[in-house]
C-alpha cells in the first residue's frame, strides 16, 4: 500500500503554491507510505540546447561546487547547484545524454535522479512529513508535480528504492502495488542493455518504459503496453509528459 498524489496547475497563483499543496497531500498520505517519499516537479525550463539534471549524494557533505566546476570545464557553462538536503540540481550547456554519460563515468558515487529540460526529482527514505520539511517542498513553484509515499513490500527501504523512478528525459513513474513477474522481466531488460540500481519491482516497470522509448514507441503506445505490467501513464496538458499513477494489479506480461 502506497500513496500517490499529482497536481496540474492552471493559474499563476496556483503555480506559486504548487509545493505547498503537494506537501499537504503527501503529509495526508503518510499512513499509506511511512517508509519513504519522493516528488517530481516540472518547472523552470532549461534554455534550448541545455539540460537539467537532478543528483543525489549519500555523502554527509558533498562538494557540489567541485561538480559544477567540472561540468563547466567540460561543457563550457553550468549553473550553480540548487541544493535541497541530499540533492542538487544543475542546468548544463549540453545535451542530456552527454551530461549523463560524463556523470556516470566520473561520479559513480552520485545517483542521477532525473534528466531533461524541466523535471526535478527529489526523494528520500524516512517519514513523508520529515521529507517535506527537510527538502523545503513548500517553497517550490512549478506547473505540475507528482508525489509518492511508500510502504515497502518487495524490497529494502532506501533513498534509491524510493519513487519516482526516471523513465527517460522529462519522464518519471510512481507505482502502487507489486509486479509478480519482475525478476523475469528484469533479466529480459538487462539483456537489452537496461541498467538497474535496485531490486525494487517498480524500477523494473520504469526500465520497461525506458526500453520501449529507446525502441521508438510513442508515449501513448508505451502507456498501452505498460498497462500489461500494471502501469498507467498520461501526458500533461502543458509541457512534458509525466507518469501519473500505477494500478495495483498483477501481470504476466514481458517485452516483445
Amino acid at each position: 500500500m502506497c500513496g500517490i498524489a499529482g497536481l496540474y496547475t492552471k493559474s499563476a497563483t496556483l503555480r506559486e503554491h504548487l509545493g505547498t499543496h503537494l506537501s499537504d497531500m503527501l503529509e495526508q498520505l503518510s499512513d499509506r507510505g511511512p517508509d519513504s517519499a519522493g516528488v517530481a516537479f516540472y518547472r523552470d525550463p532549461a534554455p534550448p540546447g541545455w539540460c537539467k539534471v537532478s543528483l543525489h549524494s549519500p555523502a554527509a557533505a558533498p562538494d557540489w561546487e567541485a561538480v559544477r566546476v567540472e561540468l563547466e570545464v567540460e561543457f563550457g557553462e553550468a549553473s550553480p547547484p540548487r541544493v535541497r538536503a541530499t540533492h542538487a540540481v544543475f542546468v548544463i550547456a549540453a545535451e542530456a545524454d552527454e551530461a549523463q554519460t560524463l556523470l556516470a563515468e566520473r561520479h559513480p558515487e552520485l545517483t542521477l535522479m532525473s534528466a531533461g529540460r524541466t523535471i526535478e526529482i527529489y526523494k528520500e527514505a524516512g517519514l513523508p512529513t520529515r521529507f517535506v520539511q527537510r527538502f523545503g517542498l513548500g517553497e517550490i513553484s512549478g506547473t505540475h508535480a507528482l508525489g509518492h509515499t511508500r510502504m515497502a513490500t518487495e524490497s529494502r527501504v532506501t533513498t534509491e528504492h524510493s519513487h519516482p523512478f526516471s523513465t527517460g528525459l522529462d519522464l518519471c513513474l510512481v507505482h502502487n502495488g507489486s509486479l509478480s513477474n519482475h525478476n523475469r522481466l528484469r533479466r529480459v531488460l538487462e539483456r537489452e542493455g537496461i541498467q538497474f540500481r535496485t531490486d525494487c519491482d517498480s524500477e523494473v516497470a520504469a526500465g520497461y518504459l525506458m526500453w520501449r522509448l529507446r525502441e521508438g514507441a510513442s508515449l501513448e503506445r508505451r502507456s498501452r503496453d505498460a498497462s500489461r505490467i500494471s502501469t498507467a501513464s498520461t501526458r500533461s496538458r502543458s509541457g512534458p509528459p509525466m507518469a501519473l499513477r500505477c494500478c495495483a494489479t498483477r501481470s504476466r506480461a514481458s517485452p516483445r
